[in-house]
């Protein structure tokens, strides 16, 4: 086998570890909607993975299935109503976390299935990515605001990653790639980055969320003190 395989499977492992540690750690903070996109994530990964050792179709379209989920709806709609914990204090209901990824599911199943979306899915998964790029820069206004240049840095790198990885996927291949391999490694840890990176941005907003009530509390009772 070429030496491009083997790198082609590591990306995917690298990606399978990253999106399962990080996702069972979000789950430990009670953000479901960002603990099971990684999930899914994890086992989309895993599916290829498996494709790739045995040459199962069967779960290849596992796995593109779940890639059409994230790149339709599980990045563009549930990591951002996810990441709106620390960004907009937006924490929604068992019931509402539920409705999320049950109309992901449903939006995904049409998009994937319906043949009026055959020719525009291309340019719908690019159109859902830059929105979800778009978010990404508020994030990182919003850690510039409380001194996190490390994790905002981070996550522009993440961003400009994942972006030009939407950018080219249905629309410019890589020259001399015919089995696209080449940009999967390129994807694969893009998107293995990418669940680091927000994780860490996620842990940095949360403790400057959990920091500000502290603050306004110190505040007003110094204020209170000069009163007296």
């Amino acid at each position: 086998m070429e030496s491009k395989f083997y790198l082609y499977c590591l990306a995917d492992i690298a990606l399978i570890a990253t999106s399962l540690i990080y996702g069972v750690k979000l789950l430990k903070k009670r953000n479901y909607l960002l603990g099971i996109e990684w999930l899914v994530t994890t086992f989309s990964a895993t599916n290829l993975l498996i494709n790739a050792l045995t040459g199962g179709h069967i779960f290849l379209s596992l796995s593109l299935f779940c890639d059409a989920f994230s790149r339709g709806f599980g990045v563009p709609v549930i990591t951002i109503a996810g990441m709106m914990a620390v960004t907009h204090r937006y924490k929604p209901s068992i019931a509402a976390d539920v409705t999320y990824v049950v109309g992901a599911l449903a939006g995904t199943v049409i998009v994937w299935s319906a043949d009026f979306m055959v020719e525009p899915k291309p340019y719908f998964y690019l159109a859902t990515w830059s929105l979800f790029s778009v978010y990404l820069v508020y994030v990182v206004k919003r850690l510039l605001s409380v001194g996190e240049k490390l994790n905002a840095a981070s996550v522009i790198l993440a961003l400009a990653f994942t972006q030009t990885i939407a950018s080219i996927y249905d629309f410019y291949p890589i020259p001399g790639d015919d089995d696209h391999m080449t940009f999967y490694i390129f994807a694969l840890l893009a998107w293995s980055y990418l669940s680091v990176s927000l994780y860490y941005a996620y842990c940095a907003l949360e403790r400057a969320q959990e920091k500000k009530p502290n603050l306004n509390r110190a505040y007003t009772l110094s204020g209170l003190e000069r009163h007296r």
